[in-house]
Order: C-alpha cells, then structure tokens, then sequence
C-alpha cells in the first residue's frame, strides 16, 4: 500500500469505519512519512462543519451515497493537505439505515489533482465483517488510484 503511494501524502475521511482506514494504515512501518491524518465524521453535522459535504446533499439523499462519499474525500484532502484522500460511508448494521440494507456502503479515493474512482459495496456478514471489509476495500481502492496516475504518467 506504502509503496504504490510512492511517498505522496494520504488523509482519510471515515463514517462506517469509525477511523478503521486510518488505523490499519497507522501498522504500516514507515507510513509516518505519508499519512496526514483522518476525520471520522460519523454525524452529519460533522461531514458538513469539518469536510464541508453540502448540508442540501445530506438532505436530499442522506449519507450513503456517491456524491457524500466524493465530497468527504475532497474535504479530506483539502483539510488535511494531502495529495490523495479516501473516504467510506455507507451502513454497516446491524439494521437498515436510511433505506439502505447494512452492507450497503460506499467508497470514494481522490487525488487532488482531479482524478477519483467510487465504488459501491453490498457486503455481506455482521457489523464488524462490514467495517473491516469496507477498510481493505478503501486500502485497495487508494491503492488501485495510485497505480493508475502513475500509468498515466500524472
């Protein structure tokens, strides 16, 4: 993960994940060079006070969806001053939310030079087997933007 980041900077934006996605980067050696922080925005007037996702978004469709995700991780990378920036939301149980099944989530990764890649998730299992699966997926979804900027010669 470290090594496809190739010393670029990296922040997350977490709701479902509670700072999983953080976390798990923390046990990486040497990531101290890289990582600028995360925000876990689990209430909505978090997401719009400290990321700056649009109060009318979050009304109109709620947490889980594209466009939240999107805006969480520009937030991120704007707050916290890193090239790339990843974020989760999504329902991770053990009951539906917002209209959503649990498993229900979505990923966002940003560079902030423009390029994002989303990603929507049903996963399966109970509350701790979706955050965990939401955090690997966020990893592999960064890690998959990076590699991809690099093919671009960005």
């Amino acid at each position: 993960m470290v090594a496809a980041l190739d010393g670029r900077t990296v922040a997350t934006a977490e709701s479902l994940t509670a700072g999983l996605v953080c976390a798990t980067l923390g046990t990486i050696p040497g990531v101290s060079a890289i990582l600028r922080g995360g925000v876990v925005a689990y209430c909505q007037d978090v997401k719009v006070g400290v990321l700056g996702v649009e109060r009318t978004l979050l009304e109109g469709g709620g947490a889980v969806q594209e466009e939240v995700a999107r805006a969480m991780a520009a937030g991120a990378c704007r707050l916290l001053g890193a090239r790339f920036a990843v974020a989760t939301t999504g329902v991770a149980g053990p009951g539906p939310a917002e209209g959503h099944p649990p498993g229900t989530v979505w990923l966002c990764a940003v560079d902030s030079a423009g390029a994002t890649s989303t990603r929507r998730l049903a996963l399966p299992g109970a509350r701790d087997d979706v955050r965990w699966g939401a955090t690997a997926a966020a990893l592999g979804l960064l890690a998959e933007l990076a590699e991809q900027i690099d093919g671009a010669g960005r």
